[in-house]
């Protein structure tokens, strides 16, 4: 089959006209016309500056018509779309490429399908909370089905950027600050997208992206530089693409940043030497919106001519909307600056992915009447709940000494979950605001679609009053038992160009949860975000703390099903929650120093805050407990053997997230404290004991020396297995 449509792709590069050839390398999104004198970049730039209201967008962009540039895409000068998402469009706009163009290539349809498309499901950061492979890819697949059935034939998706910095927005588009996580995660994504026959109907490419080191901006500010050592790009950021490469995917989207001084946009080394020629990879690369421009002002090249060289040199094959290419490859090659076997080469790889979906034998792979009878499907909506409900974090939740939680032998038991017939009193905006809960980048969904945590108490009779900045506080609290305070970040306060210099919650929110607390009521307080926050004295003196994040479209049901107990939860956090805003980047896997923290005055800490995080990566409580036991290691003959006991010790069925990490005690490089190694979600039911494995192969154990060759060098480690990376469960092995 490949060898029938290499050849295919030979025969229709020789046909082609160069202006063919760099029409398939450029990426159009419909613009806006006819209903306003500014463009669409500027009228965004006014609703975020504040110059016209959010309502006033809306109105504006309901009155516009948009353009596809179909003169263009008749003249064979466009080869993909993005953000183009109802079927009628797409089969329009393909009949005109496979009927009315000279060649007849079909187009490929782009769209951003981060976190669900309709059935929007938890932002990644969230879902990766779960710890559950299966989960990843369900809902992946969940993802496919309806995006697939609306036209779109790649999401611009898994994003796979290890971030360790809290301030940074986008650190909502990925699964935290741990490379293991992130490469399980992206690779189960990238299974879920293409399915099992990427020429099947509801299979669509994944474009992993950023490639690479997005995460590791400076400061957390969004398109800021990267500068590291080769060593820690190669251990801590690389390994994560390379998981999805190797699970299949068959797009990459270079990053905006630079890397040590070369945008990843022109990055040669990058995008030839480590993505092809190390990893093998033969799909397609595409910029990401501009990008290639805007080498420009990076100030790597002096005007859009130099960048479409260097672009397409290095190794970029499609430009996603900065018409960089369209305007100036031709030119070029026919000047002799650039060779045409270089934009061959593109063509290629872009006519590729197109021939692996089936586009050339089936270019319409979808209808309206599929649309309609897949998007928001019973079962989709099950789904989101489920994976919803898995992906949110107990952070804390204590006794309480008040009459609400007193038992009958005049002892005393944690707030959560609360009784069935609870009289709840809400508190906080985000309790009512449906189109809040979906958070960044969910840009199929409709706010009709979601269930507020209002609407999942009204469907199920629940006895609540409700106040959206805290009036009448004193009176919906006598006649309430638990008060609710709803409390986080809206959906624009992360995500991309949503960088904070402060990761605090607003003081409203924090004087409201003090009011509350103030009552004599028990407190609960809701979270929905998009990153970590530093809620250091919440955390301290709020008796109950639950992290929703930004749930999707299930969100209140989900919410209920914890709150009551009709879900255990078993969320674990794969963040970082720091102290301070100043703190960050704060992550578990750091080094030691040479003085590490202590309380001696001349060690690495800050003067006005704790060495220790609020919430460490691996936290989440559940309403069981769990004992770990007979912590046992055996050396194999290429690797470790790691046995554990767990029991569930508490009255309530529950799932753990068993982890083990890793400490290399003296190597050449200073090695982190910790390095999580492995991790299994298991089932145990009250007062039931199960022995997990894992098995950690010596290979597994090395890392990058100076001359960045790949060493595992004898020496001592040491494992810690538990429920979270401050577990202290340890043994020491040796290898020889």
């Amino acid at each position: 089959m490949k060898d029938n449509y290499e050849k295919r792709i030979e025969d229709l590069i020789q046909k082609m006209t160069l202006e063919e050839k760099v029409g398939q390398l450029q990426q159009c999104g419909p613009s806006l016309v006819g209903a306003f004198e500014v463009s669409f970049e500027e009228l965004l730039d006014m609703m975020f500056d504040g110059r016209i209201s959010q309502e006033e967008f809306e109105r504006l962009m309901s009155t516009a018509e948009q353009d596809f540039h179909e003169e263009d895409l008749r003249a064979g000068r466009i080869g993909s779309y993005n953000g183009i998402g109802d079927a009628a469009t797409a089969n329009r706009l393909q009949k005109i490429a496979v009927e009315e163009t000279r060649l007849g290539i079909p187009l490929l349809f782009g769209y951003d399908v981060i976190h669900g498309f309709r059935a929007v499901t938890p932002i990644p950061l969230a879902e990766s909370c779960s710890w559950d492979e299966k989960l990843w890819e369900r809902t992946a697949r969940m993802a496919a089905e309806e995006a697939t059935s609306a036209g779109v034939h790649m999401t611009f998706a898994p994003m796979v950027d290890a971030a360790k910095d809290a301030r940074w927005g986008r650190v909502s588009e990925g699964a935290g600050e741990d490379v293991l996580l992130n490469a399980l995660y992206g690779a189960a994504k990238v299974r879920g997208f293409q399915g099992e026959d990427l020429t099947a109907d509801d299979a669509m490419a994944a474009c992993v992206k950023h490639f690479a080191a997005y995460g590791a901006v400076e400061a957390g500010k969004d398109y800021n530089r990267v500068d590291m050592s080769m060593q820690r790009l190669y251990e801590e950021y690389l390994p994560a693409y390379k998981a999805c490469i190797d699970a299949g995917a068959r797009a990459v989207m270079p990053a905006f940043n630079d890397i040590n001084g070369i945008p990843c946009s022109v990055n040669e080394w990058l995008l030839r030497k480590v993505l092809r020629e190390d990893w093998g990879f033969d799909g397609m690369t595409i910029s990401d919106a501009n990008a290639i421009g805007e080498c420009v002002e990076h100030g790597i090249v002096c005007d859009r001519k130099s960048a479409a060289k260097a672009a397409l040199e290095a190794g970029m094959d499609m430009d996603m909307t900065s018409n960089v290419y369209v305007e100036e490859l031709a030119e070029l090659v026919r000047h002799g600056e650039l060779s045409e076997s270089v934009l061959d080469l593109a063509v290629e790889n872009i006519l590729r992915v197109k021939f692996e979906l089936g586009l050339f034998d089936h270019p319409y792979q979808t209808d309206e009447e599929r649309e309609k009878a897949t998007l928001l499907r019973p079962q989709y909506r099950e789904l989101a709940r489920e994976a919803a409900a898995n992906s949110m974090v107990l952070l804390k939740n204590e006794e309480y000494h008040g009459a609400y939680s007193s038992l009958a032998d005049g002892g005393f038991k944690p707030i959560l979950p609360l009784k069935t017939g609870t009289r709840l009193g809400i508190f906080g905006e985000l309790a009512a605001d449906r189109g809040e809960m979906t958070g960044a980048w969910a840009i199929g969904a409709n706010a009709e679609d979601c269930v507020s945590i209002l609407d999942a108490c009204e469907a199920r009779g629940i006895s609540y009053r409700y106040s959206q900045n805290g009036e009448n506080m004193l009176k919906i609290a006598s006649e309430s038992e638990v008060l609710i305070a709803v409390l986080g970040e809206k959906k624009d306060e992360s995500g991309e160009a949503a960088s904070r210099a402060a990761i605090t919650l607003p003081e409203t929110q924090v004087k409201l949860a003090w009011d509350l607390l103030k009552t004599g009521k028990p407190v609960v307080i809701v979270l929905f975000n998009g990153r970590p926050l530093a809620i250091p004295d919440l955390a301290e003196n709020m008796p109950a703390i639950l992290e929703a994040w930004h749930p999707g479209i299930e969100a209140g049901n989900a919410v209920l099903d914890i709150l009551f107990g009709d879900v255990n939860p078993s969320g674990k956090l794969t963040v970082t929650f720091p102290y301070a805003s100043g703190q960050c980047p704060m992550y578990y896997a750091h080094i030691n120093t040479g003085r590490p923290g202590g309380k001696s005055k001349f060690t690495s800490k800050y003067l006005d805050a704790p060495l220790e995080p609020v919430f460490s990566f691996g936290h989440g409580l559940s309403y069981t407990q769990y004992e770990y036991q007979d912590l046992h290691i055996e050396k194999e003959k290429s690797a470790f053997r790691i046995c554990v006991s767990v029991k569930n010790v508490g009255s309530f069925n529950g799932a753990e997230v068993v982890q083990c990490y890793v400490r290399d005690l003296a190597a050449k490089r200073v090695r982190p404290v910790r390095q999580l190694k492995a991790f299994k979600k298991i089932e145990i039911a009250a007062g039931e004991k199960r022995v997990v494995e894992f098995t950690i192969p010596f290979e597994e154990l090395g890392y990058y020396d100076w001359n960045m060759n790949y060493v595992v060098e004898p020496g001592e480690f040491l494992f810690y297995v538990g429920g979270d990376s401050r577990c202290t469960l340890c043994e020491k092995v040796i290898l020889e």
